[in-house]
């Protein structure tokens, strides 16, 4: 496929991502660009999206190497182009900038996420890094999961990788990610649409706080006051601290909150900035855990649990990393004429 590179969009430490334009056709996509040497990651990504074919998905359009006029090979994922942003955009902009989406929306776009989410478990696939960043408005105005980075095959013994903020207690702990754990991420994106920020921001600054009170406290994100008693209790369905207990996609479909009728969803939030196209993978809160490294060194509240926080998959320790595949992604969209990156 031929097609024309346009402004970045989206920028993390390994990766960007612009629109494109298709030559034949026309065709407004995204492409996720990394260098050479990071082929493998983003060849893997592509590997898995090209299996996929959901309307609660975002589309694959491809996946070629090119040759960079500055000389440079760049390995390149094509994808559908969401003109809407993120979820999590939406929620944090809405009512002045307030935060919080209105529960009409909530509720379509939990509905839609656990519709891709059910598909993508019956394909024997873990999202793994489920949140309001990885959740694109398309044109349609429907919710679409994206952001394959860290997804993986069920029955895989891959690293554990993802979003502390997100992450259930048994991820948090090093002891499995499965469809389980994208059920607890499903409550904890409900809250960031409730609320505009991800769960655990009030009062926790860093992701090792937030790691252990996830895995280790028996704490749970607080669930906002002001929500309906139909969406609590499709919460506390999610946030069960066993994974066993937890209700699955299925059966969340089938829950008063989210089992409505679809008719006159309401469409995605437009306002002055909706014309200007938003980060297919942003990250609104948490920075690349290799910028908090330093805070292990001031944290001695740790020394009782240093050994089996050390055994995470993470970035610091042994392994997950929050780079090409999680990483610290950044919203970049031009505004009259200026660049703005946060």
């Amino acid at each position: 496929m031929e097609w024309t590179r346009g402004r970045t969009i989206g920028r993390g430490s390994s990766a960007t991502v612009p629109a494109a334009t298709c030559h034949k056709s026309g065709e407004i996509i995204a492409v996720k660009s990394a260098e050479l040497s990071r082929l493998d990651l983003l060849q893997r990504e592509a590997k898995i999206l090209s299996s996929l074919n959901s309307p609660y998905v975002v589309g694959y359009r491809g996946w070629e190497i090119t040759k960079e006029p500055c000389g440079a090979t760049t390995s390149n994922l094509l994808m559908e182009y969401a003109p809407y942003g993120t979820v999590a955009e939406a929620a944090a902009k809405n009512n002045g900038g307030g935060g919080g989406l209105d529960e009409s929306l909530i509720v379509k776009y939990t509905r839609q996420i656990l519709r891709g989410l059910e598909y993508l478990h019956s394909k024997g696939i873990t999202h793994c890094d489920a949140k309001g960043s990885n959740v694109l408005i398309g044109k349609n105005g429907h919710a679409m999961i994206a952001d394959f980075g860290c997804a993986k095959r069920v029955d895989s013994s891959e690293p554990i990788r993802g979003s502390p903020a997100f992450m259930s207690p048994e991820a948090a702990r090093g002891e499995k990610q499965g469809k389980e754990s994208d059920i607890w991420a499903v409550a904890c994106t409900v809250i960031e649409m409730s609320t505009g920020s991800p769960p655990w921001t009030a009062d926790y600054g860093d992701p090792v706080t937030v790691i252990y009170r996830v895995g280790y406290s028996g704490e749970s994100p607080e669930i906002p006051r002001f929500l309906t008693e139909q969406a609590k209790d499709f919460l506390e369905k999610c946030l069960k601290r066993e994974p066993e207990e937890r209700w699955t996609a299925r059966q969340l479909l089938n829950h008063p909150f989210v089992a409505k009728p679809p008719d006159a969803e309401p469409g995605p939030i437009t306002g002055p900035t909706s014309n200007s196209p938003t980060s297919v993978v942003d990250q609104l809160f948490w920075r690349s855990v290799e910028e908090e490294e330093e805070d292990l060194d001031r944290s001695s509240r740790w020394a009782s649990h240093e050994e089996r926080i050390g055994r995470l998959k993470w970035a610091g320790f042994e392994g997950p990393t929050w780079d090409l595949e999680c990483g610290d992604w950044a919203t970049v969209r031009e505004r009259l004429g200026h660049i703005v990156s946060r």
